[in-house]
């Protein structure tokens, strides 16, 4: 047991040093920026190229906590670069950093105030309705958008977006629940005193739900080609991570204890600008990604609002929530089915 514990040590500090001394840095630059409101952009994909006006538009809506860049992390791992160089015109909702213009913000703020405001934008270039798709937490902003704004919104796309936050495959707890439920009243005094939910502490948060995590992934590092592609693209993608933003205290509130604690969304409670969201009212072609191993937004909790929206087309491809989008099966398990069927609505 010693032995192997020390061997698992070595090779986790191994690739550690592997992550800390490697020469990859993000080198791609930003798309033009076609709209702006506080700290946040709305970014053009397809700005540079010559497409046809029936082109479809797509307004992406990225999780408040990740950075936007997750789908466009490197020129080889970008769905944005991909659908810009297959006949569709991706613009890309770069929340930004909350700043004094943020401070206060809500849900209700982000979406009811800055979205609106993109989508706005996006319809304008569009001359007319536009496409909506969220990945993840930005799923259920697109979702709240989309019946916000259903003149604006021709149809639907929720990529890995939670529902049903109690709900699991095996009827056990979830273990993100039982702990933001424990931690509610702690939790409370810290965005009390701090005004924010900082960073390094979400992280915590969701690693203690599986305590191994960090450990094993820089052991699968150590046994990599440091100088192989592979490396890289871990490199890429923990950099990602590691660059997360701090939620305002009212959302860090309304996500942590309202979804989360209380499951608020799956018992009809969720509400922006006071009015509830109800997927099961929306009449638009949706389609609902819901990759199988996904450890961050159990099948449970999406399959949940399938059944909300049993006329969505669903797909399910063979994938964790961050490798549907970037991982080596992302092209054909997420990209060309959702490339076909942007088109074809």
């Amino acid at each position: 047991m010693a032995r192997e514990g020390r061997r698992r040590l070595d090779a986790t500090l191994a690739g550690i040093e592997i992550y800390r001394h490697h020469p990859y840095r993000r080198g791609l630059r930003d798309p033009k920026v076609i709209w702006r409101g506080g700290g946040s952009r709305l970014l053009d994909y397809g700005a540079r190229r010559r497409h046809r006006a029936s082109a479809p538009v797509v307004l992406f809506v990225p999780s408040l906590v990740n950075r936007c860049y997750i789908l466009d992390l490197s020129r080889r791992r970008s769905l944005m670069r991909y659908l810009a160089g297959h006949g569709i015109r991706p613009l890309l909702m770069d929340w930004g950093r909350p700043g004094a213009d943020e401070r206060a913000f809500d849900l209700t703020d982000y979406t009811a105030g800055r979205l609106e405001a993109a989508l706005d934008a996006a319809t304008e270039i569009r001359g007319g309705a536009v496409t909506v798709a969220g990945y993840c937490m930005g799923g259920l902003l697109a979702l709240a958008l989309a019946q916000r704004r259903p003149s604006q919104v021709r149809a639907l796309a929720l990529l890995a977006t939670p529902w049903d936050f109690h709900a699991t495959e095996n009827h056990a707890p979830d273990p993100h629940a039982r702990l933001l439920g424990a931690l509610a009243a702690p939790l409370d005094g810290l965005l009390a005193a701090l005004g924010e939910l900082p960073i390094d502490a979400l992280q915590a948060l969701f690693t203690w739900s599986d305590p191994t995590m960090v450990a094993n992934k820089f052991r699968a590092l150590a046994g990599r080609d440091p100088a192989g592609p592979e490396a890289e693209d871990f490199v890429a993608l923990e950099d990602w991570l590691n660059d997360g933003v701090a939620l305002t205290a009212s959302v860090a509130r309304e996500c942590l204890i309202g979804w989360y604690g209380e499951n608020r969304p799956a018992r009809g409670q969720w509400r922006i600008a006071g009015q509830t969201v109800r997927p099961e009212s929306l009449d638009l072609p949706s389609l609902l990604a819901i990759p199988r191993r996904d450890r961050i937004v159990p099948p449970a909790s999406a399959l949940a609002l399938a059944e909300a929206m049993p006329d969505a087309v669903r797909l399910t491809p063979p994938a964790g929530h961050i490798g549907m989008v970037i991982g080596r099966s992302a092209r054909e398990g997420l990209w060309k089915p959702l490339e076909s069927w942007l088109k074809s609505v």
